[in-house]
């Protein structure tokens, strides 16, 4: 039997790397995913992919920095589907690397997309999971979330809070059986790593992308970076019935760098 089998789920910054490959596993697992990004031909063309392997997908292409269309996305995948089982908010933005003169619009943008858009989507998720008598609430930190991160103060700050907002909110819901976890990544070989390595106080230096990238690998302690399968295997295994006992959860997921 397929693990979310008649299921129904929701996965921002679902059109390339982490998230893609959540939606596209979910699919595969037996549910019904919708499948939100700006990236308009991204997620046709994730669509694609999970309608060709026999899945089922609905595209919803929009800005969650619009408060609007964090809240509209929940509203028409249960529309679309009759109710809603499980919500992944991984949108994210690195922020600026600067403290001192900081871009004052990219700081509001990276709390936008890291902070506020997550709590406007949960407060639409949670009637519909209480309707279904429970369900799951996933989000995406960082292991800067768990541990300062001397390169990048701003995110980590953020993530941080998704962290306290998800351990906070585990116990406000635990009573309807809303299970609450976040997954905290260490260095996953998406383009994101590449904008943090791509820092000019971001070590390993003087490198090539690629190089800076496998670099990074290597200080973990497995000895190399992360691939977004393992993280979508691990956010299947966390809004899946296989968790059941789980809830306030923060998950590194970083081949040893927080041991």
């Amino acid at each position: 039997m397929q693990q979310l089998d008649g299921r129904v789920g929701i996965v921002t910054a679902a059109a390339s790397g982490m998230g893609r490959a959540g939606v596209e596993l979910f699919a595969r697992e037996g549910a019904a995913v919708a499948v939100v990004d700006i990236d308009a031909d991204g997620v046709a063309a994730t669509c694609r992919a999970i309608e060709a392997a026999g899945g089922t997908a609905l595209p919803l292409v929009g800005d969650l920095t619009d408060d609007g269309f964090s809240r509209e996305i929940v509203e028409r995948t249960v529309s679309e589907y009759g109710g809603l089982d499980f919500f992944w908010g991984h949108a994210g933005h690195p922020g600026p690397a600067a403290v001192e003169g900081l871009d004052p619009a990219l700081f509001d943008l990276a709390i936008d997309l890291n902070l506020r858009t997550i709590v406007h989507s949960t407060a639409a998720a949670l009637p519909h999971l209480r309707r279904r008598g429970g369900g799951a609430l996933l989000y995406t930190a960082s292991t800067a979330g768990l541990a300062g991160s001397p390169h990048s103060p701003v995110y980590s700050m953020m993530k941080f809070g998704v962290v306290g907002w998800t351990r906070s909110l585990a116990k406000r819901v635990a009573p309807e059986g809303i299970r609450v976890n976040v997954i905290c990544p260490g260095g996953v070989d998406t383009p994101m790593l590449r904008t943090f390595l791509a820092r000019p106080d971001a070590p390993p230096r003087n490198m090539a992308a690629d190089e800076m990238v496998a670099a990074r690998g290597k200080l973990t302690p497995l000895g190399r970076n992360c691939r977004p399968e393992e993280i979508a295997a691990t956010a299947l295994f966390l809004v899946s019935d296989a968790a059941s006992y789980i809830t306030g959860a923060a998950l590194p997921v970083d081949g040893g760098m927080t041991a």
